[in-house]
């Protein structure tokens, strides 16, 4: 019934729209002769129609009638209401004859007394017409054809606790299905045939009782209804947007809790001396993040609790996790101090005022909440968990012993597809809100940048990009350790930072990819091996600033962004040229000279392109948040080192980093 709907509903509405675009009207009172001048229009809507009021042989009829046959088998739905029901049915349905008849005759029909229309008439192109006439035709071969309709239906009835599902059919025979049909349709003959005489049997209702002037009244209250509810809760605060989503959560999963939970939370404390240091100590970090005043003290605290995580995480024999969660959470404090730059040192210093008290006693709640749930869901379970069968799925399908990587690679493929979708366009609203300026704005700025081979700087002195280009053919000494070390100010120099990064840099470059090949068997994995290179850039970043990323990576972000999509995508793709699934692992087995057997399993090409996803990401915050931000603190003068005289000694290593 709702397939037959959706088939003559659909059709007759975007019918309407033709009607209206090659006439400019959908006034029936003004339409007349409209059926010669758009015949193909004519007859799209006479199907339609007639499926809608249930003629044989179209969808409608055959729907109706199976809808019918329900109601009236002994033992299908024994009900006192049932005589009602279908007596609501029938009255229904014989409006619907009415109606239906009424639209088309009005709109395609030569009416006494209503001259032709009078403007011409613009016949629809085939791509208006088209979409209605499938849906026309499809209505009449899903009737012709029952089966047809029940086998595209059925897998989704069939899911419904309905009971037995039954079958549908053209011609039942003679029956008291059909004789309710031949009544509802004689019926709706009659209301179209004497529509003016019905109408004046009508009840003389109040004038406040007019249906448009209720239904317009409504609307409108329930639009004043809706801006007073988002003027009060749109107020334009993050503090009152979290409170509301936390207040709600805890409301709901509070009340559902109590109200359904039939088992008691089993509260069992560590035996482990170690577990319980680390829980003391990310409990008491918590607590010290939340008095801090100064917000780099705040960042540093948040970021014990997560080591703390961590280290739980490795307590408890999960070491990819323990890694991933260190990688993690050391980005995290990396992206909170690149903005903190940009914040002032301290929190505000508010009394304490009752909304505070609110805010610490909703945070406790919630707190509360969270705990308890993630005490008393795992006894809740009443079904054996799928984890079970995910490390024998592992070897035998994903070809591989760590089952955390296998299950991002094979197993859960595709939420690891849509994760790295999500990273892609969180990057690129970042870099779009970020940076604001536009390319066709040229400046001095872009000019002197273009003169010393870099992008980015300030030139408020035109004289310092004549200085640059004169001495841009001055090498700078082969002793230093980073490229672009000399830019930085002498102030924000560290010759160990330097030393470090110069060692680190390169072993940790390796190591990334070191755990990308590993991670199927071990501790590892894409994700995992795009964190340490991008911290590996980090540390470049923070030793020798922007200009010292820009020669360690001189790619584009987007580049990697999209190379790393494109190769993921790719992947599952060329699984289905394998003879397999979507996003499905193939093993290979190859010997090879001095290494003997080596397997290979596909889902490695899905894991690099994680790892260059991640990685890209990384380096699309170090350019937003890091490089971008340094150079609007030149162009707004904010920093002294970032002055044109700071520059000009610095030009010719950024003329050697071009």
């Amino acid at each position: 019934l709702l397939g037959a709907h959706a088939l003559f509903k659909g059709c007759l509405f975007l019918t309407v729209g033709v009607i209206d675009a090659a006439t400019g009207t959908r006034d029936l009172r003004r339409l007349s002769g409209l059926g010669r001048k758009l015949p193909l229009t004519a007859v799209v809507a006479a199907l339609a129609t007639a499926s809608m009021i249930g003629i044989m042989p179209f969808s409608g009829y055959v729907a109706k009638e199976s809808a019918l046959d329900a109601f009236l088998t002994p033992g299908q739905y024994e009900s006192p209401l049932k005589w009602a029901v279908i007596a609501a049915f029938a009255v229904g349905s014989a409006i619907t004859v009415a109606y239906g008849l009424r639209l088309w005759w009005g709109a395609f029909a030569t009416k006494p007394g209503v001259p032709s229309y009078p403007v011409v008439v613009t016949p629809p192109p085939l791509f208006l017409i088209g979409p209605p006439a499938l849906m026309a035709v499809a209505g009449l071969a899903t009737g012709l054809l029952p089966d047809l309709g029940e086998a595209v239906l059925s897998p989704f009835s069939n899911r419904l606790p309905f009971g037995e599902q039954g079958h549908l059919a053209l011609w039942s025979g003679f029956s008291p299905a059909l004789a309710i049909t031949i009544g509802i349709l004689a019926l709706g003959l009659a209301l179209a045939a004497f529509g003016d005489r019905v109408q004046r049997w009508r009840i003389p209702w109040p004038a406040s009782w007019d249906g448009d002037r209720i239904y317009r009244n409504t609307l409108r209250r329930i639009d004043n209804f809706a801006a007073d509810l988002t003027a009060l809760f749109q107020r334009g605060s993050l503090p009152f947007y979290l409170g509301v989503i936390l207040a709600t959560t805890a409301a709901l999963g509070g009340f559902t809790m109590l109200a359904y939970s039939e088992t008691t939370p089993r509260i069992v404390v560590s035996d482990r001396p170690t577990i319980i240091a680390v829980a003391i100590l990310i409990v008491a970090a918590a607590v010290l993040a939340a008095r801090a005043r100064r917000r780099l003290k705040a960042v540093i605290l948040t970021g014990i609790t997560g080591y703390g995580t961590a280290m739980t995480f490795l307590l408890y024999g999960a070491p990819d996790l323990a890694l991933t969660q260190v990688l993690v959470e050391t980005v995290t404090l990396v992206v909170f101090v690149l903005v903190l730059r940009r914040l002032p040192a301290y929190f505000s210093d508010r009394p304490l005022v009752a909304s505070r008290w609110l805010r610490i006693g909703l945070g406790a709640l919630f707190g509360l909440l969270v705990a308890v749930l993630t005490v008393g869901v795992p006894p809740a379970r009443i079904h054996e968990s799928v984890s079970g069968l995910f490390p024998g799925e592992a070897v035998a399908f994903g070809g591989g012993n760590n089952v955390v990587n296998v299950i991002l690679v094979d197993i859960r493929a595709w939420d690891t597809m849509g994760e790295i979708s999500v990273l892609l366009v969180a990057a690129t609203g970042v870099a779009s809100l970020i940076f604001l300026s536009r390319r066709a704005e040229r400046t001095r700025l872009e000019d002197f940048d273009e003169a010393v081979g870099t992008i980015g700087g300030t030139d408020p002195d035109p004289m310092a990009t004549l200085r640059a280009r004169d001495a841009r053919r001055q090498a700078p000494s082969r002793s230093q350790w980073l490229v672009a070390s000399r830019t930085l100010a002498p102030q924000r120099r560290s010759v160990i930072l330097e030393v470090a990064s110069r060692i680190l840099y390169h072993t940790m470059v390796v190591f990334g990819v070191f755990l990308l090949f590993a991670g199927h068997n071990a501790p590892g994995g894409g994700f995992v091996a795009g964190l340490v290179t991008g911290i590996a850039l980090v540390v470049r970043y923070l030793a020798g600033g922007r200009y010292e990323l820009s020669a360690a990576a001189p790619l584009q972000p987007g580049f990697l962004l999209g190379s790393g999509l494109v190769i993921a995508t790719g992947f599952g793709l060329a699984s289905i040229a394998l003879g397999g699934e979507v996003l499905q692992s193939a093993i290979f087995t190859v010997d090879l000279p001095l290494l003997g057997q080596v397997k290979l399993v596909t889902s490695l090409l899905f894991d690099f392109g994680v790892y260059l996803v991640v990685v890209g990401l990384m380096l699309d915050i170090l350019r937003s948040l890091g490089a971008q931000i340094d150079r609007h603190g030149e162009a707004s003068g904010d920093d002294s080192e970032f002055s044109a005289q700071a520059l000009e000694p610095r030009a010719p290593v950024l003329r050697r980093l071009s």
